[in-house]
Protein backbone atom coordinates (compact mmCIF):
# COMPACT_ATOMS: atom_id res chain seq x y z
CA UNK A 1 0.00 0.00 0.00
CA UNK A 2 2.98 2.29 1.26
CA UNK A 3 4.19 1.94 -2.80
CA UNK A 4 0.86 2.95 -4.15
CA UNK A 5 0.56 5.79 -1.80
CA UNK A 6 4.78 6.60 -3.31
CA UNK A 7 3.30 6.68 -6.62
CA UNK A 8 0.50 8.59 -6.57
CA UNK A 9 2.60 11.18 -4.78
CA UNK A 10 4.73 10.90 -7.80
CA UNK A 11 1.87 11.72 -9.83
CA UNK A 12 0.68 14.52 -8.46
CA UNK A 13 4.49 15.86 -8.28
CA UNK A 14 4.95 15.44 -11.94
CA UNK A 15 1.24 17.12 -12.75
CA UNK A 16 1.96 20.23 -9.95
CA UNK A 17 5.41 20.64 -11.71
CA UNK A 18 3.57 20.77 -15.26
CA UNK A 19 0.60 23.04 -14.12
CA UNK A 20 3.68 25.09 -12.55
CA UNK A 21 5.84 25.56 -15.82
CA UNK A 22 2.43 26.01 -17.84
CA UNK A 23 1.56 28.61 -15.50
CA UNK A 24 5.46 30.30 -15.76
CA UNK A 25 5.73 30.21 -19.63
CA UNK A 26 2.40 31.95 -20.26
CA UNK A 27 3.01 34.71 -18.03
CA UNK A 28 6.24 35.14 -18.94
CA UNK A 29 5.32 35.31 -22.38
CA UNK A 30 2.29 37.91 -21.69
CA UNK A 31 4.95 39.95 -20.19
CA UNK A 32 7.18 39.65 -23.03
CA UNK A 33 4.18 40.41 -24.80
CA UNK A 34 2.82 43.51 -22.92
CA UNK A 35 6.41 45.36 -23.45
CA UNK A 36 6.65 44.68 -27.00
CA UNK A 37 3.06 46.09 -27.30
CA UNK A 38 4.28 49.39 -25.54
CA UNK A 39 7.48 49.56 -27.32
CA UNK A 40 5.23 49.20 -31.09
CA UNK A 41 3.08 51.63 -29.62
CA UNK A 42 5.78 53.79 -29.00
CA UNK A 43 6.89 53.58 -32.51
CA UNK A 44 3.55 54.32 -33.70
CA UNK A 45 3.26 57.46 -31.99
CA UNK A 46 6.59 58.46 -33.05
CA UNK A 47 5.88 57.71 -36.22
CA UNK A 48 2.38 59.07 -37.05
CA UNK A 49 3.84 62.65 -35.52
CA UNK A 50 7.24 61.96 -38.19
CA UNK A 51 4.87 61.87 -40.77
CA UNK A 52 2.51 64.95 -39.66
CA UNK A 53 6.39 66.94 -39.48
CA UNK A 54 7.23 65.86 -43.10
CA UNK A 55 3.52 66.73 -44.92
CA UNK A 56 3.60 70.31 -42.32
CA UNK A 57 7.85 71.46 -43.05
CA UNK A 58 8.07 72.38 -46.48
CA UNK A 59 11.24 74.33 -45.35
CA UNK A 60 13.53 72.80 -43.10
CA UNK A 61 15.18 69.93 -44.85
CA UNK A 62 16.86 68.53 -42.40
CA UNK A 63 13.67 67.97 -40.31
CA UNK A 64 12.06 66.62 -43.59
CA UNK A 65 14.82 63.84 -43.72
CA UNK A 66 15.01 62.67 -40.28
CA UNK A 67 11.13 62.83 -40.26
CA UNK A 68 11.41 60.47 -43.36
CA UNK A 69 13.84 57.94 -42.47
CA UNK A 70 11.38 57.57 -39.02
CA UNK A 71 8.85 56.93 -41.59
CA UNK A 72 10.59 54.65 -43.66
CA UNK A 73 11.90 52.83 -40.59
CA UNK A 74 8.61 51.53 -39.70
CA UNK A 75 8.62 47.67 -42.01
CA UNK A 76 7.23 45.10 -39.61
CA UNK A 77 3.92 46.80 -37.80
CA UNK A 78 0.64 47.25 -40.46
CA UNK A 79 -0.99 50.99 -40.51
CA UNK A 80 -3.60 52.80 -41.91
CA UNK A 81 -4.13 56.90 -42.25
CA UNK A 82 -7.80 57.71 -42.75
CA UNK A 83 -9.20 61.85 -43.14
CA UNK A 84 -11.99 63.14 -41.21
CA UNK A 85 -14.48 61.26 -43.30
CA UNK A 86 -13.12 58.07 -42.25
CA UNK A 87 -11.55 57.23 -46.29
CA UNK A 88 -8.73 55.65 -46.05
CA UNK A 89 -5.83 58.09 -47.43
CA UNK A 90 -2.91 55.83 -46.78
CA UNK A 91 -1.12 52.35 -45.57
CA UNK A 92 1.70 50.78 -44.68
CA UNK A 93 3.39 46.95 -44.35
CA UNK A 94 -0.52 45.71 -45.69
CA UNK A 95 -1.25 43.90 -49.34
CA UNK A 96 -1.56 46.93 -51.79
CA UNK A 97 -3.55 44.50 -54.01
CA UNK A 98 -5.65 43.77 -51.30
CA UNK A 99 -5.71 47.03 -50.07
CA UNK A 100 -7.59 48.07 -54.26
CA UNK A 101 -10.54 45.56 -53.13
CA UNK A 102 -13.24 48.19 -51.37
CA UNK A 103 -14.92 45.37 -49.39
CA UNK A 104 -10.99 44.45 -47.58
CA UNK A 105 -10.30 47.86 -47.40
CA UNK A 106 -13.81 48.66 -45.15
CA UNK A 107 -13.43 45.39 -43.14
CA UNK A 108 -10.00 45.89 -42.33
CA UNK A 109 -10.65 49.24 -41.38
CA UNK A 110 -12.46 47.86 -39.41
CA UNK A 111 -10.55 45.41 -37.29
CA UNK A 112 -7.96 47.75 -36.68
CA UNK A 113 -10.66 50.11 -35.34
CA UNK A 114 -11.68 47.46 -33.02
CA UNK A 115 -8.40 46.02 -32.28
CA UNK A 116 -8.02 47.48 -28.61
CA UNK A 117 -4.93 49.58 -29.96
CA UNK A 118 -4.77 53.36 -29.39
CA UNK A 119 -4.68 55.75 -32.47
CA UNK A 120 -3.22 58.66 -32.89
CA UNK A 121 -3.54 61.99 -34.74
CA UNK A 122 -2.28 63.83 -37.70
CA UNK A 123 -3.19 67.60 -37.77
CA UNK A 124 -2.14 68.93 -41.50
CA UNK A 125 -1.56 72.87 -41.76
CA UNK A 126 -4.48 73.34 -38.78
CA UNK A 127 -6.98 72.29 -40.75
CA UNK A 128 -7.40 69.01 -41.67
CA UNK A 129 -7.25 65.86 -39.10
CA UNK A 130 -6.31 62.74 -39.98
CA UNK A 131 -5.94 59.62 -37.48
CA UNK A 132 -3.43 56.59 -37.91
CA UNK A 133 -4.70 53.10 -36.56
CA UNK A 134 -2.13 50.35 -36.11
CA UNK A 135 -1.85 46.21 -35.85
CA UNK A 136 0.36 44.63 -34.26
CA UNK A 137 3.05 43.22 -36.17
CA UNK A 138 3.56 39.84 -36.79
CA UNK A 139 6.07 39.26 -34.63
CA UNK A 140 4.00 39.99 -31.57
CA UNK A 141 0.93 38.04 -33.31
CA UNK A 142 3.46 34.45 -33.42
CA UNK A 143 4.52 35.33 -29.81
CA UNK A 144 0.48 35.01 -28.92
CA UNK A 145 0.11 32.27 -29.55
CA UNK A 146 3.59 30.50 -28.72
CA UNK A 147 3.27 29.64 -25.18
CA UNK A 148 -0.07 27.59 -26.36
CA UNK A 149 2.13 26.26 -28.86
CA UNK A 150 4.55 25.05 -26.25
CA UNK A 151 2.52 23.80 -24.04
CA UNK A 152 0.82 21.41 -26.79
CA UNK A 153 4.32 20.25 -27.87
CA UNK A 154 4.87 19.12 -23.86
CA UNK A 155 1.33 17.38 -23.71
CA UNK A 156 2.02 15.63 -26.85
CA UNK A 157 5.32 14.70 -25.76
CA UNK A 158 3.59 13.50 -22.46
CA UNK A 159 0.51 11.52 -23.54
CA UNK A 160 3.49 9.72 -26.08
CA UNK A 161 6.26 9.37 -22.85
CA UNK A 162 3.02 7.76 -21.20
CA UNK A 163 2.12 5.31 -24.02
CA UNK A 164 5.63 4.49 -24.13
CA UNK A 165 5.51 3.69 -20.44
CA UNK A 166 2.41 1.85 -20.17
CA UNK A 167 3.27 -0.22 -23.30
CA UNK A 168 5.89 -0.80 -21.57
CA UNK A 169 4.66 -1.96 -18.06
CA UNK A 170 2.20 -3.76 -19.57
CA UNK A 171 4.70 -6.21 -21.38
CA UNK A 172 6.65 -5.99 -18.34
CA UNK A 173 3.50 -7.24 -16.49
CA UNK A 174 2.64 -9.99 -18.73
CA UNK A 175 6.11 -11.69 -18.53
CA UNK A 176 5.67 -11.50 -14.69
CA UNK A 177 2.13 -13.41 -15.45
CA UNK A 178 3.68 -15.47 -17.29
CA UNK A 179 6.69 -16.55 -15.68
CA UNK A 180 4.92 -16.41 -12.52
CA UNK A 181 2.04 -18.93 -13.69
CA UNK A 182 4.81 -21.41 -15.59
CA UNK A 183 6.58 -21.52 -12.14
CA UNK A 184 3.26 -22.47 -10.09
CA UNK A 185 2.39 -24.71 -12.70
CA UNK A 186 5.82 -26.52 -12.54
CA UNK A 187 6.29 -26.52 -8.54
CA UNK A 188 2.77 -28.07 -7.91
CA UNK A 189 3.45 -30.56 -10.82
CA UNK A 190 5.37 -32.80 -8.51
CA UNK A 191 3.47 -32.67 -5.31
CA UNK A 192 0.44 -33.58 -7.67
CA UNK A 193 1.74 -36.64 -9.62
CA UNK A 194 3.22 -37.63 -5.68
CA UNK A 195 -0.13 -37.48 -4.26
CA UNK A 196 -1.18 -39.34 -7.60
CA UNK A 197 0.49 -42.22 -6.80
CA UNK A 198 -0.04 -42.19 -2.93
CA UNK A 199 -4.27 -42.39 -3.90
CA UNK A 200 -2.68 -45.68 -6.16
CA UNK A 201 -1.39 -47.27 -3.16
CA UNK A 202 -4.19 -46.18 -0.82
CA UNK A 203 -6.37 -48.05 -2.90
CA UNK A 204 -4.97 -51.13 -2.86
CA UNK A 205 -4.90 -51.07 0.81
CA UNK A 206 -7.07 -51.31 4.21
CA UNK A 207 -8.01 -47.72 4.21
CA UNK A 208 -11.42 -46.46 4.90
CA UNK A 209 -13.49 -45.42 1.39
CA UNK A 210 -13.77 -41.80 3.00
CA UNK A 211 -10.42 -40.97 3.45
CA UNK A 212 -9.59 -41.99 -0.34
CA UNK A 213 -12.22 -39.70 -1.69
CA UNK A 214 -10.87 -36.73 0.54
CA UNK A 215 -7.93 -36.95 -0.43
CA UNK A 216 -8.93 -37.37 -4.27
CA UNK A 217 -10.94 -33.94 -3.77
CA UNK A 218 -7.52 -32.31 -2.33
CA UNK A 219 -6.36 -33.56 -5.50
CA UNK A 220 -8.48 -32.50 -7.82
CA UNK A 221 -8.18 -29.06 -6.31
CA UNK A 222 -4.56 -28.89 -6.90
CA UNK A 223 -5.17 -30.11 -10.46
CA UNK A 224 -7.67 -27.33 -10.99
CA UNK A 225 -4.97 -25.17 -9.34
CA UNK A 226 -2.24 -26.27 -11.37
CA UNK A 227 -4.43 -25.66 -14.71
CA UNK A 228 -5.34 -22.10 -13.54
CA UNK A 229 -1.78 -21.04 -13.48
CA UNK A 230 -1.23 -22.53 -16.45
CA UNK A 231 -4.15 -20.92 -18.56
CA UNK A 232 -2.88 -17.78 -17.14
CA UNK A 233 0.08 -17.74 -19.15
CA UNK A 234 -1.60 -18.17 -22.32
CA UNK A 235 -5.23 -17.31 -24.15
CA UNK A 236 -7.75 -19.22 -22.54
CA UNK A 237 -10.12 -21.61 -24.48
CA UNK A 238 -13.84 -20.58 -23.97
CA UNK A 239 -16.98 -22.32 -23.99
CA UNK A 240 -20.52 -22.30 -23.40
CA UNK A 241 -21.37 -22.63 -19.84
CA UNK A 242 -24.13 -22.05 -17.48
CA UNK A 243 -22.53 -19.18 -15.84
CA UNK A 244 -25.53 -19.58 -12.74
CA UNK A 245 -24.14 -23.19 -11.97
CA UNK A 246 -20.32 -21.79 -12.01
CA UNK A 247 -21.36 -19.24 -9.47
CA UNK A 248 -22.78 -22.12 -7.47
CA UNK A 249 -20.25 -24.29 -7.27
CA UNK A 250 -17.38 -21.16 -6.62
CA UNK A 251 -19.92 -20.16 -3.83
CA UNK A 252 -20.20 -24.18 -2.53
CA UNK A 253 -16.30 -24.06 -2.30
CA UNK A 254 -16.35 -21.11 -0.39
CA UNK A 255 -18.75 -22.03 2.14
CA UNK A 256 -16.85 -24.42 3.33
CA UNK A 257 -13.99 -21.92 4.07
CA UNK A 258 -14.74 -19.19 5.49
CA UNK A 259 -16.14 -18.47 9.25
CA UNK A 260 -19.57 -19.97 9.78
CA UNK A 261 -21.58 -16.59 10.49
CA UNK A 262 -20.87 -15.50 6.98
CA UNK A 263 -23.51 -16.49 4.65
CA UNK A 264 -23.33 -16.45 0.93
CA UNK A 265 -27.11 -15.55 -0.70
CA UNK A 266 -27.23 -16.21 -4.60
CA UNK A 267 -30.23 -14.52 -6.80
CA UNK A 268 -30.08 -14.44 -9.89
CA UNK A 269 -33.56 -13.61 -12.57
CA UNK A 270 -33.23 -16.63 -14.97
CA UNK A 271 -32.10 -20.36 -13.56
CA UNK A 272 -29.80 -20.94 -16.26
CA UNK A 273 -27.71 -17.88 -17.96
CA UNK A 274 -25.47 -20.01 -20.92
CA UNK A 275 -22.91 -17.45 -22.17
CA UNK A 276 -18.84 -18.12 -23.44
CA UNK A 277 -16.53 -19.00 -20.76
CA UNK A 278 -13.49 -20.29 -19.49
CA UNK A 279 -14.96 -22.63 -16.38
CA UNK A 280 -12.02 -23.07 -14.36
CA UNK A 281 -10.93 -19.20 -14.55
CA UNK A 282 -14.51 -17.69 -13.91
CA UNK A 283 -14.79 -19.63 -10.81
CA UNK A 284 -11.33 -18.54 -9.58
CA UNK A 285 -12.72 -15.37 -10.31
CA UNK A 286 -15.62 -15.42 -7.67
CA UNK A 287 -13.53 -17.26 -5.58
CA UNK A 288 -11.23 -14.38 -4.95
CA UNK A 289 -13.65 -11.96 -4.69
CA UNK A 290 -15.66 -13.89 -2.37
CA UNK A 291 -12.51 -14.42 0.34
CA UNK A 292 -11.82 -10.66 0.03
CA UNK A 293 -15.56 -10.47 1.17
CA UNK A 294 -14.96 -12.52 3.80
CA UNK A 295 -11.77 -11.40 4.84
CA UNK A 296 -13.14 -7.69 5.03
CA UNK A 297 -16.26 -8.68 6.67
CA UNK A 298 -13.79 -10.79 9.65
CA UNK A 299 -16.61 -12.96 11.71
CA UNK A 300 -19.87 -12.12 10.98
CA UNK A 301 -21.30 -11.12 7.81
CA UNK A 302 -23.01 -11.50 4.50
CA UNK A 303 -22.56 -11.97 1.05
CA UNK A 304 -24.85 -11.41 -1.73
CA UNK A 305 -24.29 -12.26 -5.08
CA UNK A 306 -26.81 -11.09 -7.40
CA UNK A 307 -27.03 -12.15 -10.89
CA UNK A 308 -29.13 -10.00 -13.62
CA UNK A 309 -28.89 -9.99 -17.21
CA UNK A 310 -30.43 -8.29 -20.51
CA UNK A 311 -30.30 -8.88 -24.15
CA UNK A 312 -26.49 -7.96 -24.82
CA UNK A 313 -24.57 -8.32 -21.03
CA UNK A 314 -24.76 -10.24 -17.87
CA UNK A 315 -24.25 -8.35 -14.55
CA UNK A 316 -23.01 -10.29 -11.29
CA UNK A 317 -23.23 -7.92 -8.41
CA UNK A 318 -21.05 -9.10 -5.44
CA UNK A 319 -21.65 -7.58 -1.82
CA UNK A 320 -20.64 -7.96 1.22
CA UNK A 321 -20.80 -6.29 4.65
CA UNK A 322 -17.48 -5.71 5.57
CA UNK A 323 -15.80 -2.56 6.74
CA UNK A 324 -15.67 -0.85 2.83
CA UNK A 325 -12.97 0.42 0.36
CA UNK A 326 -11.97 4.31 1.07
CA UNK A 327 -12.35 6.26 -2.61
CA UNK A 328 -8.70 6.82 -2.56
CA UNK A 329 -8.40 2.89 -3.19
CA UNK A 330 -10.98 1.63 -5.41
CA UNK A 331 -8.42 2.34 -8.54
CA UNK A 332 -5.75 0.89 -6.82
CA UNK A 333 -7.36 -2.59 -6.11
CA UNK A 334 -6.95 -4.03 -8.65
CA UNK A 335 -3.46 -3.42 -9.50
CA UNK A 336 -0.72 -6.23 -8.49
CA UNK A 337 1.11 -5.49 -5.07
CA UNK A 338 -1.81 -3.68 -3.93
CA UNK A 339 -3.34 -4.88 -0.15
CA UNK A 340 -4.25 -3.66 2.94
CA UNK A 341 -4.31 -6.88 4.41
CA UNK A 342 -1.07 -7.38 6.92
CA UNK A 343 -0.64 -10.72 5.49
CA UNK A 344 -1.34 -10.89 1.34
CA UNK A 345 0.66 -10.94 -2.13
CA UNK A 346 -2.01 -8.42 -3.27
CA UNK A 347 -2.83 -10.69 -6.52
CA UNK A 348 -6.16 -11.22 -5.90
CA UNK A 349 -7.40 -8.73 -7.82
CA UNK A 350 -5.53 -7.95 -10.23
CA UNK A 351 -5.98 -11.77 -11.41
CA UNK A 352 -9.52 -11.26 -11.12
CA UNK A 353 -9.38 -7.93 -13.84
CA UNK A 354 -7.11 -9.62 -16.03
CA UNK A 355 -9.25 -13.26 -16.10
CA UNK A 356 -12.32 -10.99 -16.80
CA UNK A 357 -10.93 -8.32 -19.34
CA UNK A 358 -8.49 -9.58 -21.00
CA UNK A 359 -9.84 -13.14 -21.37
CA UNK A 360 -13.50 -12.84 -21.17
CA UNK A 361 -13.72 -9.16 -22.80
CA UNK A 362 -15.99 -7.97 -20.02
CA UNK A 363 -15.28 -5.38 -17.22
CA UNK A 364 -14.80 -5.46 -12.97
CA UNK A 365 -14.91 -2.36 -10.87
CA UNK A 366 -15.66 -1.18 -7.07
CA UNK A 367 -19.35 -0.32 -8.45
CA UNK A 368 -19.72 1.06 -4.69
CA UNK A 369 -18.58 0.71 -1.27
CA UNK A 370 -18.79 2.65 1.97
CA UNK A 371 -16.33 2.43 5.19
CA UNK A 372 -18.19 0.42 7.75
CA UNK A 373 -21.17 -0.86 5.69
CA UNK A 374 -19.54 -2.60 3.13
CA UNK A 375 -18.41 -3.25 -1.12
CA UNK A 376 -20.80 -4.07 -4.06
CA UNK A 377 -18.19 -5.89 -7.23
CA UNK A 378 -19.60 -5.53 -10.33
CA UNK A 379 -18.93 -8.07 -13.17
CA UNK A 380 -19.97 -7.41 -16.65
CA UNK A 381 -19.96 -10.05 -19.18
CA UNK A 382 -21.25 -10.37 -22.87
CA UNK A 383 -23.76 -12.33 -24.04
Amino acid sequence: MELYTQKRRWKYSLLFAAILIGIISVWYTNNLMDSLSKEERKRIELWAKATQEFINSSVEEDVNAVAFEVIESNETIPVIVVDNENNIVGSRNLDSTKMDNPEYRKRILEKFKNNGNDSFPIILNEETLNTVYYSDSSLLEKITFFPYLQLGIVFLFIIFAYFVFSVSRKAEQNNVWLGMSKETAHQLGTPISSLMAWIEILKNGEQTPELINEVEKDINRLEKISSRFSKIGSIPKLEICDVVQKINNSAEYIRTRIHKNISIEITETNPVILIPLNADLFEWVIENICKNAADAIGSNGKITIKITENHRNIYIDISDTGKGISRKNQKNVFQPGFTTKKRGWGLGLSLVKRIIEQYHSGKVFVKNSEIGIGTTFRIILKK
